[in-house]
């Protein structure tokens, strides 16, 4: 084992998991992962809870009792998810303290089906900060149309956000102004803006398999080239959005309320093919203030053989524009690319919520106490 890990933290990123169970939590394996590989935080979405769930390890004495109460499926799947984000919480809080509510951050997610409704986002966020009930949770929203004002709203009710499924580099800067229009509302209502955070997950793998699938179509030497460059290309120049926002003059002005930076979070970073190193999203997208949240699997590639050799987005966005320019030269519409992958992006997690809810409510039925 190298200490790739640490030589990551140390250079200002934030690692935390994209992972969470409730084998994960009662076995001890969660905080093992804390106190050994430099875990600071946890996300979560609709497909890893579906997963977890359905494997069934750990939740049948509380799907029995659910079952007892008769309870609606979908309230069944929030005491379960929201039981096992305050559970990871707990665990993370002491990491919340030392780093004064910077990192020790479990994220949990609106209900997908939302995601291009504003006022229900709103109305499921403030329940879920609710049910939830701990300082160290961010609430997952999604960077869709919708989503944009319900996260200025959510944000300036004090309420922690992580912005989740950001492809494109102007629904981005539309992020970035969504969330300091949040906090200008939050100062307007005297919060104190030292206890909000955020986090945008700008997605990282998904753009290259979508750009080197129509490379792969074009098929020429030129095309051929261009793989595996472009989600690199995408999140560098989210990285330098980031540094003009925040250090923006309205920035300036929240900053002086003792306003947090929202941190770039890389997610979507284990590597999709196979021909690419299995830490090339993490080797290469290291810089201070950031966040990389990764599966297990790339958690431990990282550990094991991660080429951790500094700062890898500085002085890299000449040549990130020019690589983007290159991809769209051959025809491939940068803007019809991230836009078919918001759209999945909602799709496939709306899949996992509905497949989540089938799976339940089987289980439900099947530990329902016989009528008599």
């Amino acid at each position: 084992m190298t200490d790739a890990l640490k030589r990551l933290s140390d250079e200002g990123v934030a690692i935390w998991l994209d992972d969470l169970s409730r084998k994960r939590i009662t076995s001890g394996n969660l905080a093992e992962l804390i106190d050994q590989s430099h875990v600071v935080g946890v996300t979560t979405n609709p497909s890893i809870f579906q997963k977890a769930i359905s494997s069934g390890d750990g939740y049948e004495q509380q799907l029995t009792d659910l079952a007892t109460r008769k309870v609606t499926v979908e309230e069944a799947i929030r005491m379960i998810t929201t039981a096992d984000v305050r559970d990871a919480a707990d665990i993370l809080r002491p990491v919340f303290d030392a780093t004064d509510g910077q990192d020790g951050r479990v994220s949990i997610e609106v209900d997908p089906r939302l995601a291009h409704h504003t006022a229900p986002t709103v109305a499921e966020a403030k329940q879920l900060a609710w049910l939830v009930d701990r300082p160290n949770t961010l609430i997952k929203i999604p960077a869709t149309k919708a989503g944009l004002p319900a996260i200025t709203e959510v944000i300036g009710k004090g309420i922690s956000v992580n912005v989740t499924l950001i492809f494109s580099l102007e629904r981005y800067r539309e992020v970035m102004d969504a969330y300091l229009a949040g906090l200008e509302q939050a100062k307007a209502a005297g919060l104190d803006l030292s206890k909000i955070h955020s986090v945008a997950s700008f997605f990282v793998s998904r753009v290259d398999s979508e750009i080197d699938k129509r490379l792969d179509a074009l098929g020429t030497d030129e095309a051929k080239a261009l793989k595996g460059k472009a989600a690199l290309a995408n999140a560098r120049l989210a990285y330098h959005a980031y540094e003009e926002v925040f250090s923006s003059d309205r920035w300036a002005a929240l900053d002086k309320g003792q306003a947090n930076k929202q941190r770039p979070l890389w997610a979507s970073t284990g590597v999709k093919d196979p021909a690419y190193k299995d830490t090339l999203y993490v080797d290469d997208l290291v810089a201070p203030g950031t966040v990389n949240t990764m599966p297990e699997a790339t958690l431990d590639a990282t550990a094991d053989h991660g080429q951790i050799i500094g700062n890898t987005i500085a002085g890299t966005y000449e040549q990130a524009r020019a690589e983007l320019d290159a991809v769209e030269k051959l025809g491939i519409s940068y803007d019809d690319v991230v836009g078919v992958l918001e759209d999945e992006g909602v799709e496939k997690f709306a899949v996992s919520w509905n497949d989540l809810l089938t799976s339940t409510e089987a289980e439900l039925k099947r530990l329902a106490p016989s009528e008599g």
